[in-house]
């Protein structure tokens, strides 16, 4: 017998998560008052979030500015953001609701699980395929080989939901640990732990890697141009102030990536190397889940704020950097040789 919480435990000799004398029979585990004190939370965020994205949709088709291939980005990234609150609001009504669930797993999370890991994966995507396309309209200036079109953003936002659907739904095609309790997670039950290293650790790493080497580019080319426009005498005001506001944007796109998935990457390690049972992890370790189920959430916040309401003063740089004409920079660069 164990005692948790006040409630007696009976504890077997069955197998979870391949440990011996871990049993899935239990009476009720969770504190209600712990089960309100971090669902609430969840749901008001969660709500929140949902509010900023349809904001952020409504006025990306108020302004009718979807013909450009950015802003049709900027769309989808809202829509993924938008199904990643929904999904969680989702799983935090069954986390008060049934929140042993979350700890046990069950049929009833499969479903949620999966439709929020699809969200989690197409936000990253849409992320990643953000920073590419400033990249390359701040570098067609001076290199015209390749534009992003309209039809390159649709092809894009196409291609990241399709392989964010057949990646999510994998559990529901049977990569799950429902009826087993050989390699199940303790964290995200009924999902596997090959499954959640399989996902997070490749997107994980891109949604830090791409983004900073893109940003890390745009600004170097415009210290570049900057110092070119300095050596031929013009005025560097407008390169000056798009400098810094790269600068500022990507740092917090950056930052607020790394703090919202970078404990999400924590705890699927902490589940691969786990040797403990699941109710010697309450309530330390399944509050910490929690917590970056919020964290997630919030930046499904951020990324309105900084991808709609900033983006037009950002855009307007960018796009007045295009209009400087390539054959100007080229022969002020011959100057300089």
């Amino acid at each position: 017998m164990f005692k948790a919480n006040g409630y007696w435990l009976n504890l077997g000799f069955s197998t979870m998560n391949g440990y011996s004398n871990c049993s899935a029979n239990h009476t009720e585990i969770w504190s209600r008052n712990l089960v309100l004190a971090l669902g609430i939370p969840q749901l008001i965020i969660n709500i929140a979030s949902v509010i900023f994205n349809c904001t952020a949709i409504i006025t990306r088709k108020a302004t009718k500015d979807l013909h450009k291939p950015i802003s049709i980005l900027f769309c989808n990234l809202a829509f993924s953001d938008l199904f990643t609150s929904f999904s969680g609001f989702w799983i935090s009504m069954l986390f008060i609701t049934k929140p042993d669930d979350t700890i046990f797993g069950s049929k009833d999370m499969l479903a949620p699980y999966a439709l929020y890991t699809t969200s989690i994966l197409s936000t990253i995507y849409n992320l990643v395929s953000i920073g590419i396309e400033r990249y390359l309209a701040v570098a067609e200036s001076i290199r015209t080989r390749f534009r992003v079109a309209r039809s390159h953003s649709i092809a894009v936002v196409l291609i990241n939901w399709v392989l964010a659907f057949f990646l999510g739904c994998l559990p529901l095609m049977g990569w799950n640990c429902l009826h087993t309790g050989k390699n199940l997670s303790v964290l995200y039950s009924p999902f596997c732990v090959d499954y959640l290293i399989f996902i997070t650790t490749p997107n994980v790493v891109a949604a830090f890697i791409v983004p900073l080497f893109t940003y890390l580019r745009i600004i170097m080319i415009l210290r570049k141009r900057k110092l070119r426009m300095k050596a031929c005498g013009q005025a560097i005001g407008t390169y000056k102030s798009a400098e810094i506001q790269v600068a500022r944007t990507s740092i917090f796109i950056w930052l607020l990536a790394l703090v919202s998935y970078a404990p999400l990457f924590a705890g699927v390690i902490f589940d691969a190397i786990n040797h403990q049972c699941p109710l010697d992890l309450y309530p330390s370790v399944y509050i910490f889940r929690n917590c970056t189920a919020m964290l997630i959430t919030m930046n499904c916040l951020g990324n309105p704020i900084i991808y709609t309401l900033k983006a037009k003063t950002l855009g307007a740089k960018l796009k007045s950097l295009k209009c400087l004409s390539g054959k100007r920079l080229q022969a002020c660069t011959i100057a300089n040789i």
